[in-house]
């Protein structure tokens, strides 16, 4: 075997070397960063009594629809099996541009594997991240996640509020397939929770963490009408503004103190704020939960008695309590450099679960939100909706009917409360421009 001179060989793996750092260097300083374009909060299946149970799939294929509000060129999915007790087999995965209902854009459709393989076992209680793959997807484009389960599949880790149907088939395999046919249609994503692009540096992510007045319960699916999209659209609109997208953390019926329609706003906020690349910002506006629910009026049992006492009427929280979950929440958001701005509680008399002392409640957690300084800034969105004739309750127009949650008005209104100028002073990783 011929000799090789270390004389010759020197230079070159130096200069390999070299070439490595440099564009390791590059990728660190300008190269860019996976940024979350489009979340959601999962959750086990909701306990009320009036929602349609969660399917158990098997042999079939979910197609689901987001809208991420960020473009990028490249991106990766991230699934979630954080709420199963065992383990999912995704059998294949495609993801595509939406063309209409079910159907996508045959030449926009891509395979998405893990670790160079088309199917995945994801653990119980684990996310997991598809390969990148190559995929030009521009802000606000639909963009439709089919995955086929061939075994038996409880859908244990979901998000109920979709803003945009879901297609379910009927048995086999049409990942690949333009339409799926008589399939049966959903409001709800499944073991699905976020999507990213890989975009430049200057771009972040600002989370909007709450309820059901963020996950959009009131606006018509399918049009986009809850605020954090609408906000969303603003940032797209106002030419000033680096590159920022917005993720809808909102679970209906949540709370921060206790858990029940999901886990509680702090034992959720580590997967839901912490765990997404590229976020520079969060917007919290939750606590009408946990002031309402213990104030909620039994109802009535299949056996047809009514309890005297709602399920939660040992739950009460005071002000301060509320005040210490969202000084818990500020704090540990600070630690990780996200600025944390405050939204103050919306109106809610006429609402099933209103009563005076709630009321009491609100007004004093709005006063602590709004003067205490312990946020970063403050986007008065009870200002935004409320009668000024009558500021315990929402302005006729900007409340759906139950008087509770927005309209798709009133959402409009919170939106336009956020004030930009706000988001756009600071950059990704909380520098100022």
């Amino acid at each position: 075997m011929a000799k090789i001179k270390t004389t010759a060989v020197f230079p070159i793996i130096v200069a390999a070397i070299l070439s490595l750092s440099a564009k390791a260097e590059t990728t660190k300083s300008g190269g860019g960063h996976w940024v979350s374009a489009w979340s959601d909060a999962v959750h086990t299946p909701l306990p009320f009594p009036d929602l349609p149970a969660s399917p158990v799939i098997e042999n079939q294929t979910i197609r689901m629809v987001v809208r991420p509000t960020l473009g990028g060129e490249r991106l990766r999915i991230r699934f979630s099996n954080g709420f199963g007790t065992t383990a999912i087999v995704i059998g294949a995965a495609h993801v595509a541009l939406l063309s209409k209902g079910a159907q996508i854009i045959p030449e926009s459709d891509r395979v998405l594997t893990f670790s160079g393989k088309a199917s995945v076992s994801i653990p119980p209680g684990a996310p997991m991240l598809s390969d990148p793959v190559d995929f030009k997807v521009p802000a606000f484009a639909e963009v439709a996640i089919s995955i086929y389960l061939p075994g038996k599949t409880p859908a244990s880790t979901t998000h109920f509020w979709a803003q945009r149907e879901t297609y379910i088939s009927g048995p086999g395999d049409f990942t690949s397939q333009v339409d799926i046919p008589n399939a049966t249609v959903r409001t709800s994503w499944y073991w699905l929770s976020n999507v990213e692009v890989w975009s430049s540096d200057q771009t972040g992510a600002t989370v909007a963490f709450g309820d059901s007045i963020t996950d959009g319960v009131g606006a018509k699916q399918g049009e986009y009408s809850d605020w954090p999209d609408m906000l969303a659209e603003r940032l797209a609109n106002d030419h000033g503004t680096f590159g920022l997208a917005v993720l809808n953390e909102g679970i209906g019926g949540n709370r921060i103190l206790r858990d029940g329609a999901g886990v509680s706003a702090l034992a959720r906020f580590d997967r839901d704020v912490l765990a997404q690349p590229g976020v520079i910002s969060l917007i919290i506006l939750e606590g009408i939960n946990d002031i309402g629910f213990p104030h909620m009026r039994p109802r009535q049992l299949p056996d047809g008695t009514t309890p005297k006492e709602g399920p939660f009427s040992g739950e009460v929280v005071s002000a301060q309590d509320l005040i210490a979950g969202l000084q818990q929440i500020i704090e540990r958001a600070h630690q990780h450099g996200i600025r944390v701005f405050g939204a103050t509680l919306t109106p809610y008399e006429g609402a099933d679960y209103y009563s005076e002392d709630g009321e009491v409640t609100r007004q004093a957690v709005n006063q602590w939100i709004r003067t205490s300084g312990a946020f970063d800034a403050v986007f008065d969105f009870d200002a935004a909706v409320r009668d000024p004739n009558h500021p315990a309750r929402f302005r006729e127009d900007c409340q759906s009917g139950d008087h509770l949650h927005p309209s798709a008005a009133g959402y409009k209104a919170i939106a336009a409360a956020v004030d930009l100028s706000v988001l756009r002073s600071y950059r990704a990783g909380g520098k100022k421009k």
